[in-house]
């Protein structure tokens, strides 16, 4: 096993799910070296793989920690957050545990 959890990697307890049918998106990201992600958020847990490189974790407020390749990290919830890649190009797989209808981020 690579993680289990029921908090975020900053301590963050997760909430019970949303009522509605459950759903599984995975999502393969490829990010340029020393770029940055917007600023946001995700509605629902999710947990990122880092197969290539690695990444910064920005929360807004300041806390920060690094993710390199071969780690997995479950985000955080309803915390607006960014990611930043470092001097190579950074690909995750991200699992996204949640219902039908509801986005993956905003």
């Amino acid at each position: 096993m690579l993680t289990q959890s029921s908090s975020s990697w900053d301590g963050a307890p997760y909430k019970a799910y949303p009522e509605g049918g459950p759903e599984l998106s995975v999502l393969k990201i490829s990010l340029p070296a020393n770029s940055a992600l917007p600023w946001h958020s995700h509605p629902i847990p999710n947990a990122a793989y880092v197969l290539k490189g690695e990444i910064t974790i920005e929360l807004e407020g300041g806390r920060s920690q690094v993710f390199k390749q071969g780690e997995v990290f479950p985000e955080v919830v309803d915390t607006r957050h960014r990611g930043k890649t470092g001097p190579q190009p950074t690909e995750l797989l991200i699992f996204y545990a949640g219902s039908e209808g509801i986005p993956l981020q905003h």
